[in-house]
């Protein structure tokens, strides 16, 4: 009993605080890096490439013990290509919205991706508006208060919390100017990585297709990164022409690099697909918020970033648009499974399935149940 909560509760909950610790520090190591002087191109390029050599070690003995799975398809090709293509773009987004930004923020901003998930989900109608039902309210209003809290942070910086560092004394022109740049790469920055995260539920929606055709995560999580090496190698060449900026000295910058390319790129792919599958989707959510405290903590502390009020504003606001939205998926699901239990007893009208729905949530609501 104790072996099997262990490994039912205790690892899953230990891994996806671990892997939210993990993605906030490369997050951090990047920008260290970059102030050293690395080019965001040169760090996707090679964290691609790390993450490709590793993943191959093993792929011999996985390919031995895989031998009932279905063979590749020129579609399974397709798809795994879109995924290097979607992957490396919301990099590239991501990673130069951070270089103007900071890790709190983009930690901040993760908490869009229920919110774009959801309207994605409607605008391919994969996702029904029952306005009557609590739970689509709920989505609603979690969608509402999340693009509220991310314009917040992107818009309106407001006084210095907390900082570390001290500035020379300089004249009021200087600081103005410093100012007025500082806030358009801020605006700019938080806009990319508004990006970059409603890029992040359209990699969800085609590596569920594709693990839906191929379950295999390790050789699926490969291909990608694969892809993703040749996808961004000739154009990070084409964007970086210098060469000497392809050279990596052996300090934060290659630190950066190996723990991007085996913890990030791969490790947590690979986490979140178990995940995924051991737990489901709610699960893997509800860690998203903790990452803002390790950022903030971390980047001050570390990095001698400023914490700014509209940060901690916007991010309370979207941490509770996040929690909105994942309970409305939550009560939806739950619906589901009381339908289906009802469907299994007693049938239902097929030509009404939202009235149905309704009814067994005002039951649910008034302390009845509709079976």
């Amino acid at each position: 009993m104790a072996e099997r909560y262990c490994c039912n509760d205790v690892v899953p909950f230990s891994a996806m605080v671990a892997i939210e610790c993990t993605n906030v520090g490369v997050n951090i190591l990047f920008k260290a890096a970059t102030n050293k002087g690395l080019s965001y191109y040169v760090f996707i390029v090679y964290s691609f490439a790390i993450s490709t050599l590793v993943l191959l070690l093993p792929m011999p003995f996985i390919f031995q013990w895989s031998r009932g799975l279905p063979p590749f398809k020129v579609s399974l090709i397709f798809r795994i290509f879109i995924l290097g293509v979607v992957g490396f773009v919301a990099q590239l987004c991501g990673y130069k919205g951070l270089q103007y930004t900071s890790p709190t923020l983009s930690s901040a901003l993760s908490n869009l991706i229920p919110a774009f998930t959801f309207i994605i989900a409607v605008f391919f109608r994969m996702e029904k508006l029952a306005l009557r039902s609590k739970s689509t309210q709920a989505k609603i209003l979690g969608t509402t208060m999340s693009i509220l809290g991310a314009l917040i942070v992107v818009l309106y910086k407001g006084c210095k919390i907390l900082s570390t560092t001290s500035y020379p004394q300089q004249s009021p022109d200087a600081i103005s100017l410093m100012a007025s740049t500082s806030q358009r790469n801020w605006v700019l920055g938080g806009s990319l990585l508004a990006v970059e995260y409603l890029l992040v539920p359209i990699w969800y929606i085609v590596q569920a297709s594709v693990m839906k055709q191929y379950p295999a995560e390790v050789i699926v999580v490969f291909l990608y990164n694969l892809c993703g090496t040749l996808i961004s190698a000739p154009v990070c060449l084409l964007l970086e022409a210098n060469l000497s900026a392809w050279k990596i000295n052996p300090d934060i910058t290659l630190i950066a690099i190996i723990y991007s390319g085996i913890l990030c790129t791969g490790l947590s792919s690979l986490v979140h697909t178990w995940g995924l599958h051991l737990k489901g989707p709610l699960y893997i959510s509800i860690f998203k918020p903790l990452s803002i405290a390790i950022a903030a903590t971390l980047s001050v502390i570390i990095l001698g970033d400023v914490l700014y009020l509209g940060t901690v504003i916007g991010a309370v606001i979207l941490t509770f648009g996040f929690y909105a939205v994942i309970w409305g998926k939550a009560k939806e699901n739950e619906l589901n499974e009381d339908l289906g239990e009802c469907r299994t007893q007693t049938p239902l009208n097929t030509k009404a399935p939202l009235l149905q729905s309704y009814k067994v949530e005002d039951n649910r609501d008034n302390g009845y149940n509709d079976c």
